[in-house]
């Protein structure tokens, strides 16, 4: 188990508990009461830090090497209904977009997610998550066969970013996000995003419109990293702590700015702390909102969709 910074006191914490617990199977002392007490502090601790995190904090857990990504949510949310499907067509299968067909129960779902690795092998294979303007054309071939066949679309949101190299932009990254962010508002099937770590710029948008956006606790979603935002207005990323914050990313900010649907709650230390809790409770809100989302016809769901989109920054003085 990895620890960040803020998780220190109970890195130290579970430790002692653990050294207690050693001493009382190797010898004849009873530590039961000594461990009870341990334990007590222990939840004190998890519960005081993790209520009261900074949105820097949040940046942090968001990015926790443990942390699930898209595929990880896919198997355990599907099982083996998942049927991953490849390429856009045109250039090559971008490895850091992922998409395919699953079942949640009866029903199936078009899949689809960035996706990021659990190694220096694994980052490099899936290009860190960020991906080029092909994974968002493989994105958006899958969409439209979505609406071909009247399947609805859930869509994992992780990534710092699309890839800012030449020859992505050579490609067309721009437009192949633009042309996401139009065809998704238009689609007329239910979308459902749910950003599950980073939601960072267009990378994040190309597959993030939906009639229904969620964020889990301790994801952020802006323009810009907090790292990025520091360096362009003071030259330096000390100042990482305070853009985070000014960038109102949280999704408590989110929420409070009308800019997605819900907040999904985390086990206590986070998504990886509990993973099979996280899986279940992502699988729960898809479920109840596709359920809102099937009631409605292909007309009424595209004209919520473009009216919601056009009510975000219309401020009323």
């Amino acid at each position: 188990m990895e620890y960040l910074d803020f998780e220190l006191p109970i890195k130290e914490l579970e430790e002692q508990l653990d050294k207690c617990m050693v001493i009382g199977e190797e010898s004849d002392v009873d530590v039961s009461e000594t461990c009870k007490q341990i334990e007590k502090k222990l939840a004190e601790t998890r519960k005081e830090i993790y209520k009261n995190l900074t949105a820097w904090q949040r940046v942090q857990l968001s990015r926790h090497p443990n942390r699930p990504y898209t595929l990880d949510y896919i198997n355990a949310i599907c099982g083996d209904t998942f049927l991953e499907l490849h390429g856009d067509r045109n250039v090559r299968d971008d490895k850091a977009m992922i998409g395919g067909l699953g079942k949640i129960g009866d029903q199936s779902f078009m899949f689809i997610g960035q996706q990021k690795g659990y190694n220096t092998k694994t980052r490099q294979y899936r290009n860190f998550g960020m991906a080029n303007p092909e994974g968002y054309r493989k994105a958006l071939r899958l969409m439209k066969s979505a609406e071909k066949f009247g399947l609805p679309v859930v869509c994992f949101v992780d990534t710092p970013g699309a890839y800012p190299g030449i020859e992505a932009e050579e490609r067309g990254q721009g437009e192949a996000i633009a042309r996401n962010i139009l065809e998704m508002t238009r689609l007329k099937v239910p979308i459902i995003v749910v950003i599950i770590g980073e939601g960072a710029s267009g990378g994040a948008l190309g597959i993030g419109v939906g009639d229904r956006v969620l964020m889990l606790e301790n994801t952020w979603y802006s323009v810009i990293s907090p790292e990025s935002c520091s360096s362009i207005l003071w030259r330096s990323w000390e100042y990482k702590e305070v853009a985070a914050e000014a960038l109102k990313l949280t999704a408590t900010d989110m929420k409070k700015l009308k800019l997605i649907d819900e907040i999904v709650r985390e086990p206590a230390g986070g998504a990886h702390a509990n993973r099979e809790k996280t899986f279940t409770t992502v699988k729960n809100k898809i479920t109840a909102h596709f359920k809102e989302l099937e009631k409605l016809s292909p007309k009424d769901l595209v004209a919520r969709r473009m009216d919601k989109y056009a009510q975000m920054g219309v401020y009323n003085g």
